[in-house]
């Protein structure tokens, strides 16, 4: 283990710090990690849901590292990294948003609510769709990390309540560190990427052709090498 700046990993909606496991692994070779459940998920489920609530969570996790880190969030992770580095850039080196460039409007989140009320319709809540699902898109390590962490289908409405009352773009253009913008070519939340990098001076926007909006799991050797490339790229770290 090197003084290279420490990654703090945060997970998207149902998920848990498992899915990071590959990055994880692959990343923590010769730096700190950590990969954080979010109020609701993994092993803070059954708990409540709030943006600030969240963005505590991640920032908790930052002082384990060290008290400074890059913040890299996938999909409902890239919002609350978007919230922590807002609320306290001098412990956010650097963040890395991937799958998360879409204003969560009402009419953006309504898919998530349909979802939500399709799945715990089931007698299982939807575990075991949600299972095959993640099994047919994802490695098996990834997949079975998944299910291994818990799949919260029960938090999506206390998701959805937060995510609209964000004004993730102001947020966005308040943070003065460096933002690299991470989507998969056919990404369904991308729709407003161009905005979010015009929303901050410092941001720069990648493109993963063939990539889908779980990219970071599905291709996880790949975005690792992206997270370490933003890492050894942060102003004043040493590599």
């Amino acid at each position: 283990m090197t003084d290279s700046l420490p990654v703090v990993f945060v997970h998207g909606i149902r998920l848990s710090g498992a899915a990071w496991t590959t990055v994880a692994e692959c990343v923590g070779r010769d730096r700190a990690v950590r990969a954080v459940d979010l109020p609701g998920h993994g092993a803070r489920r059954g708990g409540v849901f709030t943006l600030p609530g969240a963005a505590a969570a991640v920032l908790e996790a930052v002082d384990e590292v060290g008290g400074r880190a890059l913040v890299v969030g996938h999909s409902l992770g890239g919002y609350v990294g978007i919230a922590a580095a807002a609320k306290d850039p001098g412990r956010v080196a650097g963040l890395v948003v991937a799958g998360s460039t879409t204003v969560p409007s009402p009419a953006a989140t309504a898919p998530f609510s349909v979802m939500h009320r399709v799945l715990t319709s089931r007698r299982d809540g939807g575990k075991r769709v949600s299972e095959r699902l993640f099994g047919a898109v994802l490695p098996a390590p990834v997949a079975t990390a998944i299910s291994a962490g818990g799949i919260a289908t029960e938090v999506i409405p206390d998701v959805v309540r937060a995510l609209r009352g964000f004004d993730v773009l102001r947020d966005l253009a308040a943070y003065p560190g460096p933002v690299w913008l991470i989507n998969g070519g056919h990404d369904h939340l991308r729709w407003h990427e161009r905005r979010f990098a015009a929303a901050n001076p410092d941001a720069r926007l990648i493109v993963v052709p063939g990539g889908g909006h779980y990219l970071p799991m599905a291709r996880p050797v790949e975005f690792a090498r992206l997270v370490r490339d933003a890492a050894a790229a942060v102003p004043g770290v040493r590599v």
